[in-house]
């Protein structure tokens, strides 16, 4: 069945549209927890820290889109171990995300440092046991942890153990549901059409743009990428990577 207004598949248009709805949802309902996690990140830069970035499995996305970025806070630095992202096996992946034990030899390469950083943690199930042990070996580190995640998957996962957004400082919920997936193509296939990513992103991208907003409301000049493309970005991100490569292995 096709939606007679756009000639596209009804199953796509149903997917676009909900994911509007979640998207407009999840801003409406973020802006509390975006405007606190906001000034904890204007904090951290304005004291000369870095805001580190981490997810397994499809979140390591969040890690690289606010690494290096036109547009993006030069103050981030991903945290990015090969085998718990896909491009060098999938299932192997999978199967770390969901192992205990790996937090510490994680975080080991990573100088965070509990007085001026920050750490970002994603996962949209919020209950596997890597994202999880992540936040909590930060916070028993006393390194401050925002989260973005679905609570509602969290709450209906059977996973054991804790829960992301039960060990973050600030949530950023992206409202998405259980499973992910939006679109029922027919009764005995699984759902298609996950959304986490649409709506989990802009809230990463809002959450950096308010902490460099509030930077420049208090008159301080933050750190920022510019497209490789445009005039000077060659100079400019030139002396963007020379001051905090140091502090950024991925530089």
């Amino acid at each position: 069945m096709t939606d007679i207004a756009t000639g596209l598949m009804q199953p796509t248009r149903s997917y676009l549209d909900t994911t509007e709805e979640l998207l407009h949802a999840a801003i409406e309902q973020a802006a509390a927890p975006l405007e606190v996690a906001g000034r904890i990140v204007a904090d951290c830069f304005d004291r000369d820290g870095m805001l580190y970035v981490f997810g397994s499995g499809h979140s390591h996305v969040f890690a690289e889109e606010a690494f290096y970025r036109a547009g993006g806070a030069a103050r981030v630095c991903p945290i990015l171990k090969p085998e718990h992202m896909l491009h060098e096996g999938a299932k192997r992946s999978t199967e770390l995300e969901r192992q205990t034990g790996l937090a510490a030899g994680l975080l080991e390469p990573y100088a965070i440092d509990p007085a001026a950083d920050v750490l970002l943690v994603v996962s949209n199930s919020g209950a596997n046991a890597l994202p999880v042990e992540v936040a909590e070996t930060a916070k028993a580190r006393g390194i401050t942890v925002i989260a973005i995640t679905s609570v509602a998957y969290a709450n209906a996962s059977t996973s054991p153990g804790g829960r992301l957004h039960q060990v973050a400082d600030v949530v950023l919920d992206n409202l998405c549901p259980p499973g992910d997936a939006l679109v029922v193509l027919d009764g005995d296939l699984p759902r298609v059409g996950p959304a986490s990513s649409v709506v989990g992103l802009a809230l990463l991208n809002a959450l950096i743009v308010e902490a460099l907003a509030r930077q420049t409301s208090r008159g301080h000049r933050p750190d920022i990428y510019l497209s490789a493309g445009m005039p000077g970005a060659r100079e400019h991100n030139a002396r963007m990577a020379e001051r905090f490569g140091r502090r950024n292995p991925h530089i």
